[in-house]
């Protein structure tokens, strides 16, 4: 569970997870709460609960990394079975759990909790949301929701694939749909806050489209290959169309110097563009070809034993080749 500057809604998350965890005996839970690099008392009020609670586990990365790679540092750390995906703002119910796992021991890999309506959020959200998973549908992910989706439970094989995926610039949830297995989906409604306001900035969102379009999508570089065409064939056309008008006498020099301008300008326009979604490509094999980790972890409670750990599962974000 990933956890960024929730301080307000720590102690409600505390009480719901706690009335969770000792509703039933039929699992063993543990509780891997990832602090990405808080500003506020979150991890403070973290370790104090991992103090008189020994199934929860606080990590607190070096930097803020994002939820993605705080939620990769959860699943390289956890130990479990299986593993869910709970949001720290409690508008993922942490009581679907249980229905989650009963379709986990009716033989799905991975289980989606897929949202059927949001409530308390606002309109221009909405809108992003369902143009973001639009798009994708169209472009890369045909079997994505919808509504989309970001609460699951995965199982224990489909965890270690993950983590032996290398790549850093991509979408958690659409690389799990992706990875295939048996997968079913669970209705439900996506609550609104306990407390506080998102932390879901309009930058990490536009990154997060465009990860998710070039780690899944060939259409863009598809797009510009077509447009190349059809400004070739234009181009020919035209200059066809100027000779013989210039051979007919039918324009004097100077005539249709607005339309060359405007043809210039459209055309170097969508050069640029085309840099552009190069670049975004260029970019990406660059920081994956650096290695850097997705993650440093700076200080973990209850303190473990390096030495104690699984060799060979990562636990610095170093995904394994």
């Amino acid at each position: 569970m990933p956890a960024y500057n929730e301080e307000s809604n720590i102690p409600i998350l505390r009480e719901r997870l706690t009335a969770l965890f000792d509703s039933t005996r039929e699992y063993e839970f543990e509780l891997v709460v990832v602090d990405d690099h808080s500003t506020d008392v979150s991890f403070d009020l973290l370790k104090a609960w991992a103090e008189v609670e020994p199934r929860v586990r606080v990590l607190r990365l070096s930097r803020n990394c994002g939820s993605h790679a705080a939620l990769h540092a959860g699943l390289a750390s956890c130990e479990g079975d299986a593993a869910v995906f709970l949001a720290a703002d409690l508008q993922d119910p942490p009581e679907l759990v249980l229905e989650m796992a009963r379709r986990w021991r009716e033989g799905s890999d991975v289980v989606w909790a897929v949202r059927t309506a949001r409530e308390g959020e606002k309109i221009s959200v909405k809108l992003f949301a369902r143009a973001y998973y639009s798009t994708l549908r169209r472009l890369a992910l045909a079997e994505m929701p919808a509504q989309g989706t970001d609460f699951l439970l995965m199982d224990r094989k489909v965890i270690d694939a993950y983590l032996r995926i290398p790549e850093k610039n991509t979408s958690l949830m659409c690389m799990v749909l992706w990875m295939g297995f048996r997968q079913s989906f669970l209705p439900y409604v996506k609550q609104a806050r306990a407390s506080g306001t998102s932390k879901w900035t309009l930058g990490k969102k536009i990154k997060l489209f465009v990860d998710s379009i070039v780690s899944f999508s060939f259409t863009p570089i598809r797009a510009m290959s077509l447009l190349g065409v059809l400004f070739a064939v234009g181009g020919s056309a035209f200059a066809a169309w100027v000779v013989v008008a210039r051979l007919a006498g039918w324009v004097t020099p100077g005539t249709g110097y607005a339309a060359l301008m405007t043809a210039l300008l459209v055309g170097f326009g969508l050069v640029m563009l085309m840099l552009g979604v190069i670049g975004e490509y260029l970019w990406r094999t660059f920081d994956e070809a650096r290695g850097r980790p997705r993650f440093i972890v700076e200080e973990r409670y209850p303190p473990c034993d390096a030495s104690a750990r699984d060799p060979g599962r990562p636990t610095e974000g170093t995904p394994q080749q």
